[in-house]
């Protein structure tokens, strides 16, 4: 029997509310300025500042199009946790992860929420953190992890701290 498996799906609402929100800060602006300023709509062409919303615009668009093409996914099964876009698949097996946190981020903010999920991989430097605003369906990706994290290790006590050593 095939495992069954939970995909999440990265959410572009913030790519999509900037694109917006620059092209309508464009349109008001070349509005503005070309109606009641100039009285010509030719003369706003020429405005540099157009050109640095103009900027912000493509730019913004440009994002939002590459990450739809990029099709980010995070697929949770029961023994692997699989990060997958169109290009490619990174699969991270239950038994490879040292150890796991679920918790808080204070510096970051997604979507309202604070949750993030902090794995560290056997034979891997870096931690892999998932921030789990940016999925669609977050709350029942922070109940499919916490029932993975029963089975992994829990982070150990930080490295930074003494043992037996009290803050007085």
């Amino acid at each position: 029997m095939a495992e069954q498996e939970k995909v999440f799906r990265y959410k572009l609402d913030f790519y999509y509310q900037s694109a917006l929100i620059y092209l309508v800060t464009l349109i008001a602006y070349g509005g503005i300025r070309g109606n009641f300023v100039e009285a010509k709509f030719e003369y706003v062409l020429n405005d540099p500042l157009m050109y640095v919303i103009l900027f912000f615009v493509l730019m913004s668009i440009v994002s939002l199009i590459l990450n739809y093409i990029r099709n980010r996914r995070l697929v949770v099964l029961e023994s692997a946790v699989i990060f997958r876009n169109r290009f490619r698949e990174r699969r991270v097996d239950i038994r490879n992860i040292e150890w796991m946190h679920i918790g808080r981020e204070a510096g970051v903010q997604t979507d309202g929420r604070f949750q993030v999920i902090v794995l560290k991989l056997a034979g891997r430097k870096r931690l892999v953190r998932v921030r789990a605003g940016r999925y669609e369906r977050a709350d029942e990706l922070i109940t499919e992890m916490n029932r993975i994290a029963e089975r992994a290790p829990k982070r150990g006590a930080s490295r930074w701290r003494r043992p037996g050593f009290t803050d007085r």
